[in-house]
């Protein structure tokens, strides 16, 4: 194998050891980036015999700033491979992933990325882990930009400049806009990469989420226009916007608000419709699609989140929903 992994995690327990376990069944080195855990995440990929890197806690925790961790700990072993799996240590890497995702790389020297299909372990749980699992299956071909699991070559992740610690969502947008512009090309292959165990069973836990993206349409937006340009601007015309107007209707003008409501119900009947012709049962697509219509709330404050950050000059904390 010429692919090392590079695992992140925080308080993984079981989910990162069976992560550790389907790396090590296929033969792959690990290197596992440890965010401040208090459960036995650290001993666990000792035990396996997993390189380990524990974050300094005086600095924020994000997800770039540990994969750049995992990445640096390779360089400094001078035995750089050629290819790294980064993989979030809730989720486990599909059996034959490895060996297809090195072989595309391989076949083609323009590639700088290789990512493949997400999957939930447990969709049925919650209608919160339904939505992810629906999420994370996107077309397959060239891409722009992927989530955190992926095979990148190590030259060109070098070229690119690596992960930005300082973004705290969306940083893997945020690498991929980079990579791009250094000129290379990324993939999805239409496989199976990674499964994954959102966990996320509870409103508050969604919410969190949805503030979360909304933060990462906001950073990544500003440091890469025009990117993520649509999705803020449905933000505010969704999340803030149309509130205020609301508001302003139930104090003033009943028609005012009346007029709001139809433009929520259209919005939500046709996201609903979006769904359906993307391939969701239909029941399935109704309970989606509220979610979807709501989600423009916590986006807007995510989004503002951000630049109150900025315009103070405050860490870009992460923002947790487990």
């Amino acid at each position: 194998m010429s692919t090392t992994a590079v695992i992140i995690g925080r308080n993984e327990g079981k989910r990162l050891i069976a992560c550790l376990a389907s790396l090590q069944a296929q033969g792959v080195e690990m290197v596992y980036v440890d965010s401040g855990s208090w459960d036995n995440s650290v001993a666990e990929a000792r035990k396996v015999g997993a390189l380990v890197v524990e974050l300094d806690n005086s600095l924020p925790f994000t997800a770039a700033r540990a994969r750049q961790a995992g990445f640096d700990a390779l360089a400094q072993t001078g035995d750089l491979p050629e290819f790294v799996q980064f993989v979030d240590g809730d989720c486990i890497v599909v059996d034959g992933w490895i060996a297809a995702g090195e072989k595309a790389l391989r076949e083609d020297d323009s590639l700088g990325l290789i990512t493949g299909w997400r999957a939930e372990l447990y969709p049925e749980r919650s209608v919160y882990n339904a939505l992810c699992d629906f999420e994370w299956h996107r077309p397959a071909g060239e891409i722009v930009a992927c989530g955190g699991d992926m095979m990148v070559r190590s030259k060109a992740f070098v070229e690119a400049g690596g992960f930005d610690a300082t973004v705290i969502a969306a940083e893997d947008d945020e690498f991929c806009v980079r990579l791009a512009k250094a000129g290379w090309k990324l993939r999805r292959l239409p496989q199976e990469m990674t499964r994954h165990d959102a966990a996320m069973l509870r409103f508050g836990q969604w919410w969190q989420r949805a503030v979360r993206t909304g933060h990462g349409f906001a950073q990544v937006g500003w440091m890469h226009p025009p990117y993520f340009r649509k999705e803020q601007l449905r933000g505010v015309i969704y999340g803030l916007l149309l509130p205020l107007l609301a508001l302003w209707g139930l104090m003033d003008s009943a028609l005012l608000f009346l007029l709001v409501l139809a433009i929520y119900v259209t919005n939500y009947i046709r996201t609903k419709n979006g769904l359906v012709r993307e391939g969701l049962p239909y029941w399935e697509a109704w309970r989606h699609a509220r979610l979807l219509t709501l989600s423009k709330l916590p986006n807007v404050m995510g989004m503002i989140l951000f630049h109150w950050r900025r315009i103070r000059g405050r860490a870009m904390r992460i923002i947790e929903y487990k």
